[in-house]
């Protein structure tokens, strides 16, 4: 897993995802185990910290969501999406939520994939249980390049209106042109195995860009920007802060 580990709970109702939660735990040695009293048994010899509950499972989604990165059940998908309805907030708040099918050959990300997270778990997971990861998100799928969180394990922050970034992600994942403008900042901000997409053009300075030519803009720049170029570029712009290089 990675330098960094996220808070894990592995979640399992039935006997069965008792013994599969128990099978994937101890490769994963900060994962909490969650199961209910009747089943303890199935899991005291994992060398994890284990959680029993009783009563219903719905009980105990408030504390999971307050207190892990990333939730994984070993439930059916229709219960899970029943489980954490009451519970959501929105994408920037959510941990990761993800379920195991019950033969363990499918991990399904099902709440915050690809802001909190929870495809690229998705994609460690299966590697430990030899399955198939199930990720839906446009941008991932596409291999292009994820707006709302560009740069952000190199300590990028992104300076924009929501809506900016909504709208400038549609445009990124439906292939329609786009200037990259780097001024500032690390060059190892595309970690994907592909090649960058050919409908992203790669820029030194904003002001070589010919803005009539390309639905949006994103600009990694420490420069202060004018009001104008906001107003001007309207919904067409995501401007992304590096941290100062190190002396």
């Amino acid at each position: 897993m990675s330098a960094v580990s996220p808070r894990v709970a592995l979640v399992a109702i039935t006997r069965h995802g008792a013994d599969l939660a128990a099978r994937v735990a101890p490769r994963i040695p900060g994962a909490t185990v969650v199961v209910p009293e009747k089943f303890l048994d199935r899991v005291r010899a994992v060398p994890n910290a284990v959680c029993s509950y009783s009563g219903a499972l719905s009980a105990q989604v408030g504390g999971l969501f307050a207190g892990y990165d990333q939730i994984v059940f070993f439930v059916s998908l229709g219960a899970v999406v029943r489980l954490i309805a009451p519970h959501l907030k929105s994408k920037d708040e959510d941990p990761g939520v993800l379920v195991v099918d019950d033969a363990a050959q499918f991990v399904i990300p099902v709440l915050s994939g690809h802001v909190g997270g929870a495809n690229a778990y998705a994609e460690q997971l299966a590697g430990l249980l030899g399955a198939t990861a199930v990720v839906t998100t446009a941008s991932d799928v596409g291999k292009t390049i994820p707006v709302d969180i560009l740069g952000r394990e190199l300590g990028w922050q992104v300076e924009a209106p929501k809506i900016n970034i909504t709208r400038v992600s549609a445009h990124v994942v439906n292939g329609e042109p786009i200037a990259f403008v780097q001024e500032a900042g690390s060059r190892r901000w595309w970690t994907r195995p592909t090649p960058l997409p050919d409908n992203i053009r790669l820029f030194e300075r904003f002001e070589d860009v010919d803005l009539a030519q390309y639905r949006a803009v994103l600009w990694v720049t420490r420069r202060e920007i004018e009001p104008a170029v906001w107003q001007q570029l309207g919904e067409r712009l995501v401007v992304y802060r590096p941290p100062e290089d190190p002396p």
